[in-house]
């Protein structure tokens, strides 16, 4: 039986948290009140909940306290409700609440100081059915609570016999249902209270009125009333009504009806026919029907929506029939605005990606006779078209190529814009013209009145031969296609074919297998030598190789650049600055003055602290930071350069050396050289390769040698391998170098071997 109470008393403080909510955001006046009064339902129903759940003393003696600083909440908003429910004006009166509210208030708090005084009520244990239950005590203090709480009650309940009796009959049965259930509840109550029975069910009545409260005071309609009012309303409304009798004569029209057939006559006899006129036969069938129907052409075309209804007597007899007739046609209108809103880009006029994708998922399933091609078309140089023409140049540019791609549609293409500056095509492959569509495609170009501007515009395409693979992959395929053309500038068109899907698996692989080739050292450094005027090894360049357990050993640029794309070089670097590291360490008798260079990629900048990440595998292994040293590349330094700079500082602050690789392969070195905090100048062998002046090519390469001298930065020449190349530099003062003439990259035993001989 207690469980039973406990869900009863659950689902109703949920139903009274929920009716109070809405109650609050009701439009009615009455709301708040209501609001307030279900929600000062919840503590009392909410102790009783603890009371009869309760197995020690405390919890129910909380729970009693609850309870009754509860029940004068519940008087309090009873109150405050009956005040506004029951007063036919506003200057009607028919309690005093305010000598009340402060009685509440005074009684809440002497039940409060039940816990000094112990003068209100205590708390007794009993066993009923073997259950222990705890039963309230009463004192003076609970009787005189319990005497406010029924005198209040029997005010409220005397306001609503006689509001009862003073309202018309259409009236009374939301005051009188209420009446009752309070009464009831009150009752019920006082029951309890003299037969001291554990359980206060009471609380259920109380909690029923407190929804049906909310029903009668917020939601109930006397419905003999409102069909009284209907009644006369009816010429009012904004449908076309015609009724009509058992023999299909029209009795009565309202002035819409009117209005519709252009009919201003008193006359009734025309009626039928001219309805028929405008949407045919419509007397005909079930006693209940719904027509569409639509009159005029073009601009003049109306749509109409006509509901049938037949009312009948006891006995099935037709009484008549009415027909109300809605012009939706701005609606209509709207709706098929919205809709094509909804489907078409606002700018180029085009299918919106959802739209495109869903029509060519449809066209795929019902046509499969067609051989079909996914074209995704990029404009790649779209960013620059803005910043230098300002946006409404960009928007004419794209609002020029949508043209473009409508101009050459025909048939069976189904085309949209999926984002800012891509296009998507699904059409025959019998279509696709490659030899035109190039020839279009190195000529296009943007015109607006005097600017003119040629767009680099690329189409990747996919030959769709599984027509449940999803719309999105097909063009995600089709747009892989375009890393094939990168920079040719020649070719606008590219083809998804096995190549490409094997380079995208062979991606996904090694990307996968990443964490395990770093964990079991499949991943590993090899030294490639560096020696100094004399021949001699001094140091090394730590290089990435992986020793794939099924491919054997994967040369790097199968790997290198797919983790450079995908970020996850920046767990490569930090795998080899560990490796150097503990190479370093094994070092310390056997080869204690070798260093090693280890790589920092750009994207380690962005996705790692590098300089604490550095340093503190430096600490945690104890290698002497000038022994591992930091190696950029100059393309490093062009972004954010102050930021660079301070990072490099830091690293050299902290006893790193700094090296510059592939010196000479950009464009900005020189003018940073003065301010670029580097120790050692890794010079690009590019300026020794055979050209039509070689003598300019050694010059240049002297000169770097000696500013870089200058400025007391040492210089190493990597990528030599001849030993001219090796002599000339040396007569130049290059202080280091590097390059297959001494040595390839080899394992750490190898470089160990050679460098002790």
């Amino acid at each position: 039986m207690r469980t039973a109470f406990l869900y009863v008393y659950v689902f109703l403080m949920l139903a009274l948290g929920t009716t109070s909510f809405m109650a609050y955001r009701s439009h009615k006046k009455i709301g708040k009140s209501v609001s307030l009064l279900n929600f000062a339902l919840i503590p009392p129903v909410l102790g009783n909940f603890i009371v009869t759940s309760s197995t020690s003393y405390l919890w129910a003696f909380v729970g009693y306290y609850i309870y009754f600083i509860g029940m004068n909440g519940v008087l309090f908003s009873l109150i405050r409700f009956t005040e506004r429910y029951c007063k036919n004006d506003s200057s009607q009166k028919h309690i005093a609440p305010r000598i009340m509210y402060v009685l509440f208030v005074l009684d809440s708090i002497q039940l409060a100081l039940n816990t000094y005084f112990g003068h209100a009520f205590s708390v007794e244990g009993i066993t009923v059915e073997r259950m222990p239950y705890f039963r309230v005590v009463p004192y003076i203090g609970l009787t005189l609570h319990r005497l406010l709480d029924y005198s209040s009650l029997a005010g409220v309940i005397l306001i609503f016999v006689l509001t009862s009796y003073r309202m018309p009959r259409v009236y009374k049965a939301s005051y009188v249902t209420m009446l009752c259930t309070m009464a009831a509840a009150g009752l019920w109550q006082g029951v309890y209270i003299f037969l001291r029975i554990p359980v206060d069910r009471s609380m259920i009545g109380l909690a029923i009125f407190g929804l049906l409260v909310f029903f009668f005071a917020l939601y109930y309609y006397p419905f003999r009333l409102l069909d009284r009012m209907l009644t006369g309303l009816t010429s009012e409304i904004s449908e076309a009504v015609f009724v009509f009798d058992p023999n299909g004569n029209c009795i009565w029209i309202n002035k819409i009806g009117r209005l519709l057939i252009n009919d201003d006559s008193t006359s009734l006899e025309n009626v039928k026919d001219e309805l028929f006129d405008m949407f045919g036969d419509i007397m005909s069938g079930s006693d209940k029907e719904n027509f569409i129907r639509t009159t005029g052409e073009g601009e003049n075309e109306r749509f109409f929506s006509i509901e049938k209804n037949t009312l009948r007597d006891d006995r099935s007899k037709l009484l008549g029939t009415a027909y109300r007739v809605y012009d939706y046609t701005q609606e209509h209108l709207a709706v098929k605005k919205q809709m094509y809103a909804a489907t078409h880009d606002a700018l180029t006029g085009l299918y919106t990606k959802e739209h495109l994708f869903a029509t060519i998922n449809e066209r795929l399933i019902r046509d499969t006779d067609t051989s079909y091609l996914i074209a995704f078309v990029d404009i790649k140089n779209f960013k620059i078209v803005n910043d230098i023409f300002g946006k409404e140049f960009g928007d004419k540019a794209l609002c020029i190529v949508a043209d473009k791609i409508k101009e050459n549609a025909r048939g069976k293409f189904i085309y949209g814009r999926i984002a800012g500056d891509t296009f998507g095509v699904c059409l025959p492959k019998q279509d696709l013209d490659i030899e035109k569509t190039e020839a279009e495609l190195a000529r296009f170009a943007v015109k607006d009145g005097s600017l003119e501007y040629g767009l680099l515009v690329h189409i990747g395409i996919y030959e769709v031969k599984d027509v449940d693979m999803e719309v999105s992959v097909m063009f995600d395929r089709a747009h892989l296609s375009l890393s094939r053309i990168k920079d040719n500038y020649k070719t606008h068109i590219a083809i998804y074919d096995d190549e490409i899907r094997n380079d995208v698996m062979w991606r996904q692989r090694i990307s996968t297998q990443l964490n395990e080739a770093i964990r079991t050292k499949q991943i590993r450094p090899y030294l490639q030598p560096i020696v100094d005027r004399d021949g001699k090894i001094v140091g090394a360049e730590a290089l990435a190789r992986w020793i794939h357990p099924e491919n054997g050993f994967m040369s790097p640029a199968s790997f290198i650049p797919v983790f450079e794309d995908n970020g996850m070089i920046v767990e490569v670097d930090r795998h080899m600055w560990r490796c150097a590291c503990e190479t370093l360490v094994s070092w310390r008798d056997k080869l204690p003055d070798m260093f090693i260079s280890v790589n920092i990629s750009p994207k380690d900048f962005y996705f790692t602290d590098v300089v604490s990440e550095i340093n503190g595998i430096v600490n945690e292994y104890g290698v002497e930071p000038s022994k591992l040293r930091i190696e950029i590349t100059e393309t490093v330094m062009m972004t954010d350069i102050d930021e660079k700079m301070r990072i490099l500082e830091e690293f050299r602050r902290l006893g790193f050396i700094v090296e510059m690789d592939d010196f000479g392969s950009g464009y900005s070195s020189l003018n940073m050289l003065k301010d670029m905090p580097v120790d050692v100048l890794k010079i690009d062998m590019k300026f020794l390769e055979k050209s039509k002046d070689d003598e300019k090519a050694q010059k240049i390469v002297k000169n770097i040698i000696n500013l870089s001298e200058d400025l007391g930065i040492a210089s190493l020449t990597e990528g030599v391998e001849t030993e001219d190349q090796y002599g000339a530099l040396s007569r130049m003062g290059c202080e280091l170098f590097q390059g297959y003439y001494f040595a390839k990259p080899m394992a750490v035993d190898d470089f160990e071997a050679m460098a002790a001989r």
